[in-house]
C-alpha cells in the first residue's frame, strides 16, 4: 500500500465545524425569546391563582348584618365556614354576583363558627352551609338555598331579589357541609361531612 494515497474517511476523532456566527445569533435569539415567553406565563399563572378570593376575604368585606337590616335593600345572608370546602368553591363566583349587585343588594356574611350568630343560625334552622337566605328590603325572609348552588341559579335568585320578582330557584339545594348546632343535633354529625338538605 501506497503511503501516499488518499483515503476517503474522515478521521475519528475529528473536531465539529465550527457554527456560523449567524447560527449561533439565531439560536440565542430563540432561547432569550422562549426564556422571556415562560416568564410571562409563569407571572400570569401566578397572578391569576393568587387572584381568587377566599370565603374569609368575602367575609370581612361583607355587609354588617344591622346594616343590611336597616338600609332598605334586599339582603342575600349567607352562613359560613372558614372550614367549609362548599363555600370555598363557591366564594368566586359569589364575589362576581357581589361586584355584579352591591349598588342594588346588600351580601351579609355570617361565620356559623362564631357563637354570636347563634340566634340566627335556630332562626334559619341552619344545619348545612353554605346557608342562604334571601331577604326583601323589609328584613323579611322569602326563600333560602342551601348547598353548592350553581352561578347561574344564585344569580337569578339574586336577580329576582333585586326587581321584587318571585325568586325563580326559592328552595334550591346542593352539597352542603353540616353544621352542629341545637338546631337538629345528632351524635354522628361530622361538621366536614357533607350532604344535601332540601329546605321547604
Amino acid at each position: 500500500m501506497n503511503k501516499f494515497a488518499m483515503t476517503t474517511e474522515a478521521p475519528v476523532n475529528s473536531p465539529a465545524k465550527p457554527e456560523s456566527t449567524f447560527g449561533a445569533r439565531l439560536r440565542n435569539f430563540l432561547i432569550v425569546i422562549v426564556a422571556i415567553a415562560l416568564s410571562v406565563a409563569l407571572v400570569l399563572g401566578l397572578r391569576t391563582e393568587g387572584s381568587s378570593i377566599s370565603v374569609a376575604e368575602l367575609g370581612k368585606t361583607s355587609t354588617p348584618l344591622d346594616v343590611a337590616l336597616s338600609n332598605g335593600k334586599p339582603s342575600i345572608v349567607e352562613f359560613y365556614a372558614d372550614w367549609c370546602t362548599v363555600c370555598q368553591k363557591m366564594a368566586p363566583d359569589m364575589a362576581k354576583i357581589e361586584q355584579q349587585y352591591a349598588e342594588k343588594a346588600n351580601f351579609v356574611m355570617l361565620n356559623v363558627d362564631n357563637n354570636k350568630w347563634l340566634p340566627e343560625m335556630l332562626k334559619y334552622r341552619v344545619d348545612g352551609i353554605p346557608h342562604f337566605v334571601f331577604l326583601t328590603k323589609d328584613g323579611k325572609a322569602i326563600a333560602q338555598a342551601i348547598g353548592d348552588i350553581p352561578r347561574t341559579v344564585m344569580a337569578s335568585n339574586v336577580d329576582a331579589l333585586v326587581t321584587d320578582s318571585p325568586l325563580p330557584y326559592a328552595q334550591a339545594s346542593g352539597k352542603t357541609s353540616k353544621v352542629s348546632t341545637p338546631v337538629a343535633p345528632t351524635a354522628q354529625d361530622d361538621p366536614r361531612s357533607h350532604g344535601s338538605q332540601v329546605v321547604k
